[in-house]
């Protein structure tokens, strides 16, 4: 996989690793800054976050499995949207104390592979959702 083509991002909380991690893989948190999530998240398992359609139904917006948690300090994931039809990326997530506080990076890659010809509109498309995702975190996480 690339190095050029990954998205990395990196911000700071006023909170700690554990309740940082709660919030990247219990479904009521996930809920609350990105998408809703069918169930917790669990070591070995398949995950898939919801978007709710115009209609209420509910739609498989993200899915994939949960391929490493080593609680608060890393998860690793497989993220697949519709538009690769299929191919696996994988995002990974580090959480480190900082300052009284936890600095939390993101490391999301095999966009371009998985998007092939594609890549720059999903490499920039992700890379916003991933800064606005990431202020919702910052705030759900203050409260």
């Amino acid at each position: 996989m690339s190095n050029v083509t990954t998205i990395r991002k990196t911000i700071f909380f006023d909170a700690s690793r554990e309740t940082v991690w709660a919030f990247l893989t219990e479904k009521e948190k996930l809920a609350q800054w990105f998408h809703p999530a069918e169930k917790d998240f669990s070591v070995g398992e398949d995950y898939v976050c919801l978007e709710t359609k115009d209609d209420g139904e509910p739609v498989p917006i993200i899915w994939g499995r949960v391929l490493e948690m080593n609680p608060p300090e890393k998860l690793v994931t497989t993220f697949v949207i519709n538009p690769f039809e299929g191919a696996e990326t994988t995002v990974t997530w580090l959480l480190e104390n900082a300052a009284g506080g936890t600095r939390l990076t993101l490391h999301h890659e095999g966009i371009a592979e998985a998007a092939g010809p594609a890549a720059l509109p999903f490499l920039t498309a992700l890379d916003q959702g991933w800064d606005k995702h990431f202020e919702g975190l910052r705030n759900a996480a203050a409260r």
